[in-house]
């Protein structure tokens, strides 16, 4: 799906629809035609997202879009209103509207918020359908905005698009059957993008994971007949002015191991185990096109968690990149294990942060639900920078304290952890676990257990992989400041 933007000083005859942004307390637009006491008798308040489609016997179809109250404008309203207007006209091919041209946000941000609502609203998912008449049909989208705005509005719409499209690649990615997109081929993507981005990239395969030492990687796969593969990704721009380290749980496909998964909705969902990988090759495949000056570093720790004769058995112990050794003590506690190798790498890098992206526990998913991803830390100012860089993206996050006091959970009696902390506190102990491999590195982690998927649409969000983190971390690494001591 490819959406056009242009930046335009009034509607061109030829659309098909207008869009008309009406706010839920005073005057109502005069180009509606229709006054509150009318919309009112439609049901339209012009609360924020609601639309009212009008069409007309001759020229474009106009659509009543609400932005709320005027007071309560935002860039993540915008996101809102656009994502609302883009479904109420996805079977037309073209539609223009002011929603950007406001006053309550500068220019490049409105117009940035409005074209990514529009282009995530737009998304589904047919590839493998062969009915694909619920695929949008939005090919073209002017915004109409005063000529002063119009350099604002362009640079806006052009990041809007690149965040947006990267958005939508990790969905692509998550979205895919495991059957087809394998550590592999998942591997051969990331090449692909790599080169179109201007990334240095490196693939490593079994051989090479065992020439690293990545035993926390090989541990997880031993039971699969799909090999690994650990994907290092650069973007090195000139003079950068910092170095981020992401790294991405890559788990293509999460059967539990021989700790094996119940067969219910969720675990038809584990093909999604992998969206922190797929938000880290997303985030890395724009950098270059938004001129981004921090030098990131991706790591993508793909394979499956599979169970077989050859699988890793409770009471297995696995060396760790960084020579730590941990007991297994549930096969399904896998993604630590992966993300623990990576860690090691990018630690020893020493990069002037590091963020690990993960759909790690449910226990996260129980605490904060399907719309907050959890935040860990080790530095404050480095968490307190990820969540102003959530909060622009209008993907939330809620921290959650890495309580020291929890880490003699991960004690184990032959080996120097182990790969679970007990019943309760899954996501604290969890993160402690990983917090062992990042050294003196101020380091972040993102649980995205919750607000990997959803049900429906709503919103920007479309019904199934949310891509969360990706727009995240863009918002994160173009933003970064050093931390200070």
């Amino acid at each position: 799906m490819t959406i056009a933007v242009d930046i335009a000083r009034s509607t061109p005859r030829s659309v098909e629809v207008v869009g008309i942004p009406v706010p839920s307390e005073g005057p109502v637009p005069r180009a509606l035609g229709l006054n509150r006491a009318a919309l009112a008798t439609h049901g339209f308040e012009g609360k924020l997202g609601q639309t009212l489609v009008l069409p007309a016997a001759n020229g474009a179809t106009t659509v009543a879009i609400g932005v709320g109250k005027p007071a309560d404008l935002t860039a993540a309203s915008l996101r809102t209103a656009g994502a609302a207007l883009a479904r109420a006209c996805a079977k037309r091919g073209s539609v223009a509207t002011s929603l950007a041209d406001v006053d309550a946000v500068d220019t490049r941000s409105a117009v940035q918020a409005v074209v990514e609502g529009m282009i995530l609203a737009s998304y589904r998912y047919v590839d493998l359908k062969a009915d694909k008449s619920t695929a949008s049909r939005l090919e073209r989208v002017t915004l109409t905005v005063a000529p002063a705005k119009a350099a604002a509005a362009a640079a806006g719409a052009e990041r809007g698009l690149a965040i947006g499209g990267a958005a939508t690649l990790a969905r692509d990615l998550a979205n895919t059957p495991p059957k087809h997109l394998t550590a592999r081929l998942f591997a051969e993507q990331a090449v692909e993008i790599a080169h179109a981005a201007g990334l240095e990239v490196e693939v490593y395969d079994e051989h090479g994971a065992a020439e690293l030492r990545l035993g926390g990687l090989l541990g997880v796969n031993a039971g699969s007949t799909e090999p690994p593969r650990m994907v290092k990704l650069v973007y090195s721009p000139r003079t950068p002015n910092g170095h981020v380290a992401l790294v991405g749980k890559g788990v293509m496909y999460d059967s539990g191991g021989i700790s094996l998964k119940p067969s219910d909705p969720m675990h038809a969902l584990m093909k999604m185990d992998m969206t922190g990988a797929a938000t880290v090759l997303a985030t890395m495949s724009v950098l270059k096109a938004l001129k981004v000056k921090t030098k990131v570093t991706g790591y993508l720790m793909c394979t499956d968690n599979m169970p077989s004769g050859s699988a890793m058995k409770l009471g297995d112990v696995l060396t760790i990149r960084n020579g730590t050794t941990v007991e297994i003590h549930n096969t399904d506690a896998e993604g630590r294990l992966v993300l623990a190798d990576g860690l090691s790498l990018a630690a020893e890098e020493k990069p002037d942060a590091i963020v690990d992206i993960a759909t790690l526990t449910g226990a996260c998913l129980t605490a904060l639900g399907q719309k907050i991803a959890g935040l860990l830390g080790n530095r404050q100012p480095w968490i307190d920078q990820v969540k102003a860089a959530a909060e622009r993206a209008d993907e939330p996050v809620w921290q959650l304290p890495l309580a020291k006091e929890y880490r003699k959970l991960l004690d184990s009696n032959v080996a120097d952890l182990r790969n679970i902390g007990g019943p309760y506190g899954g996501t604290i102990t969890a993160s402690l676990f990983l917090n062992e491999f990042v050294g003196d590195v101020p380091w972040a982690h993102l649980d995205i257990a919750g607000p990997m998927n959803v049900d429906a649409d709503e919103g920007w969000l479309t019904r199934g992989a949310t891509g969360f983190g990706a727009r995240l971390l863009i918002e994160l690494v173009s933003g970064f400041r050093p931390i200070a001591g």
